[in-house]
């Protein structure tokens, strides 16, 4: 039997605690992380009393193998891409924690419910500010952008 990579030890210990407890309104495609555990279809539900109640969102991980070292890439993906002030419509999301302020003490779980109280403390559904230009123009991997936070109260 082959010997998992820290990473993938990492990865498949966060997968069993997501699937035993997950956040509330979150729950993972496990038929997708049975394919390749390095990309995870993670599904978030708008929180009741928030403008997005109802609505029903995915989420796609993807883990390189320096993971909980590196951050993951994380996009909405599928057809309701929420209308937020800081989520592109390609799904890019201008989050702290996923670039500069990553920690390997974050994980999927901690990601997923800063997504979802990004969502819920959202006043107001709109695109950036720059979102034409940045769909236009960005690299594929939003990990590549260089973020410029300019609105912590959104």
């Amino acid at each position: 039997m082959s010997s998992k990579s820290p990473s993938e030890r990492r990865l498949h210990k966060e997968l069993m605690s997501l699937i035993k407890e997950p956040p509330p309104g979150v729950t993972i495609d496990t038929e997708s992380v049975q394919q390749n555990l390095s990309e995870w279809k993670i599904n978030i539900k708008g929180f009741e009393g928030t403008l997005y109640e109802g609505e029903d969102f995915q989420l796609l991980f993807k883990f390189n193998n320096k993971y909980p070292f590196d951050s993951p890439e994380v996009t909405f993906i599928g057809t309701n891409i929420p209308v937020h002030p800081h989520v592109y419509s390609n799904g890019h999301i201008c989050l702290s924690i996923l670039t500069e302020d990553w920690s390997p003490a974050l994980s999927v779980q901690s990601v997923c419910l800063s997504i979802a109280s990004m969502l819920s403390s959202c006043r107001e559904k709109k695109r950036p500010p720059d979102n034409t230009i940045y769909v236009k123009t960005c690299n594929k991997n939003p990990k590549k952008t260089k973020w410029w936070y300019h609105d912590d109260s959104v």
